[in-house]
């Protein structure tokens, strides 16, 4: 077994997480912040340094892409590993990354008053004896995605530095936006032409996600009748009580707070306004196509029904499908999964398959052709200020990332 140089990742993710890299669903640019082209232009040095000449940052899309040429001549599958850049919609200015050698257990205190106990996070003890990473209490870590990136960094340090390793085609791909469901929509999956991939974005030691929910957004505009109160009377029609209506039409118990599992729901995500105009921001979410197809259609008949109360129709909404469920393509060929399953065992974990309750990048790559299940990069306490990862977690991602493409090579 190759031997990971941990003190090199945890010195890369903790330079990759003092970076800014939040990204902003109101902007028009591309990337959509700044830092996240600050970090990619980090990671394209990087990548030159280590001799991979093709790695550059493509302007169109903002993603960092590089090549790690075959160094068999079998005709073996190549393999994508990709990550992305940004970090979630929480405080990332001046991030501090802490060390804790060789975590125990014991509360962890941050100045503001918040504290990380295994009590309160019972998934802590995955870490005891390792060195735990954590934030200062103040911002997220960044841990989603920047431990993603740190392993696959390291698997492409290790694969330059022994090239005795027999392994086929593997490409890196890091891109923006993940977190907003805009980043993907970009990516040139003719030009990266992996014949499969995996992300890398979040999840336990073992983990495999490649059931995705289907997804939707709705924008519902409600137009109202503003009048004053004291002569309201037979006239007034409150834009705002209108999206309470809505909201009630829809089922009550398939809301996030009532479902698991392969449970789909709606979501209200935001509403604002006056009496005169209000707008809600919905979000609709089924792991089965056809439930999810139904779905949008109660969410029209309850609009329809409401606007028959009036003369004229008073909601108005527009209705997006944003990315569809990866396993209706992947379960026609499993080898990306019994591949990383393999790679799992190999490094003395136990692969679990679970269903994840939202989308990755990996679900829209899925559907531009490159199956693209999502693996785990070791983390916990995803976006905001409980996020953790260990070093020595992300070195056990880096050496599962390295099984997988040492068994691609033998199979």
């Amino acid at each position: 077994m190759v031997a990971f140089d941990l003190n090199q990742i945890q010195t890369d993710f903790i330079r990759y997480a003092k970076v800014n890299t939040r990204s902003d669903a109101g902007s028009t640019t591309v990337p959509t912040t700044p830092g996240q082209t600050t970090l990619a232009n980090m990671l394209v040095g990087e990548l030159q340094a280590l001799g991979l000449t093709d790695a550059a940052l493509n302007p169109a899309n903002g993603f960092v892409t590089a090549t790690i040429p075959a160094t068999t001549s079998k005709a073996v599958p190549s393999i994508g590993f990709i990550a992305h850049l940004d970090t979630a919609d929480y405080a990332a200015d001046d991030v501090a990354p802490q060390l804790h050698p060789d975590y125990q257990g014991a509360p962890i205190q941050f100045a503001n008053g918040l504290a990380l106990t295994v009590e309160q996070f019972p998934g802590l003890r995955r870490y005891f004896g390792e060195t735990l990473i954590t934030g200062d209490g103040t911002t997220l870590l960044g841990v989603d995605d920047k431990a993603g990136i740190a392993a696959a960094m390291a698997l492409a340090r290790v694969l330059v530095a022994e090239p005795t390793i027999e392994h086929g085609v593997v490409k890196l791909a890091f891109g923006p936006d993940e977190e907003i469901g805009k980043g993907a929509d970009r990516f040139d999956a003719k030009g990266f032409a992996t014949d499969f991939a995996y992300t890398l974005d979040n999840g336990d030691l073992g983990q495999i996600e490649y059931e995705t929910f289907n997804a939707a957004q709705a924008v519902v505009t409600f137009t109202g009748t503003s009048v004053h109160p004291g002569e309201a009377k037979g006239s007034l029609v409150n834009a705002l009580t209108l999206a309470e209506c809505l909201d009630a039409a829809l089922p009550t118990y398939e809301r996030p707070e009532y479902t698991a599992d392969k449970q789909g729901f709606f979501l209200l995500l935001e509403l604002s306004g006056t009496i005169g105009t209000a707008q809600a921001r919905y979000i609709i979410r089924d792991f089965d196509r056809a439930n999810f197809a139904a779905r949008k259609a109660t969410l029209a008949q309850a609009v329809a029904s409401l606007n028959a109360g009036f003369a004229e129709p008073r909601i108005t909404y527009t209705l997006e499908d944003q990315y569809y469920n990866m396993a209706d393509i992947i379960a026609k060929d499993q080898t990306p999964l019994r591949l990383a399953e393999a790679g799992i065992r190999a490094v003395g974990l136990t692969p679990h398959t679970i269903p994840f309750r939202g989308g990755t990048d990996g679900s829209k790559i899925t559907y531009q052709g490159i199956p693209t299940p999502n693996l785990f990069n070791g983390g916990m306490n995803f976006h905001g200020p409980y996020e953790v990862v260990s070093t020595e977690a992300m070195g056990k991602v880096a050496e599962t990332l390295l099984a997988i493409v040492k068994l691609n090579a033998e199979r």
